[in-house]
């Protein structure tokens, strides 16, 4: 598994993620207890487990174009592997701190979110520094 794989893995699951936020028949309303968020279009709870908004799925559709496109070249690739990992670990920090666990009211980051997003992070910090990191050239068949 090399960077470019792993961008584009995770480019379709951000889009896919994104474009799910949408859909209401997979993220119902979120619940009269969830935590205030001031941008309350489409504030919903994917999968009735993850907290999304309007902001929320648009940013997930962004880096998922991003991640597709990125992945058409290595270096490209581990640039956005790079950049994705410190993106989301911030996230992640913002999300365990309760009173910045809504992004002061733009985007619900609260919850198993968290989880999700270490998870997109750890994956995204291996296309960008581990193993995948490093391109390795195809050799030549021995004649």
């Amino acid at each position: 598994m090399n960077a470019r794989l792993i961008a584009r893995i995770l480019g379709f699951v951000l889009l896919i993620a994104g474009v799910a936020g949408f859909l209401r028949w997979i993220a119902p309303a979120a619940p009269l207890d969830a935590p205030v968020v001031t941008l309350d279009t489409a504030y919903r709870v994917l999968f009735g487990i993850f907290p999304v908004n309007v902001a929320n799925d648009l940013f997930e559709l962004f880096l998922g174009i991003w991640g597709v496109l990125a992945s058409l070249r290595f270096k490209s690739a581990v640039g956005y592997c790079r950049i994705l990992t410190w993106v989301y670990l911030l996230v992640v920090l913002l999300g365990v701190i309760p009173i910045t666990n809504t992004l002061f009211g733009v985007a619900p980051i609260y919850g198993w979110d968290i989880a999700l997003n270490l998870v997109v992070m750890l994956v995204a910090a291996f296309g960008g520094y581990g193993r995948a990191s490093i391109e390795v050239e195809a050799q030549a068949p021995a004649a």
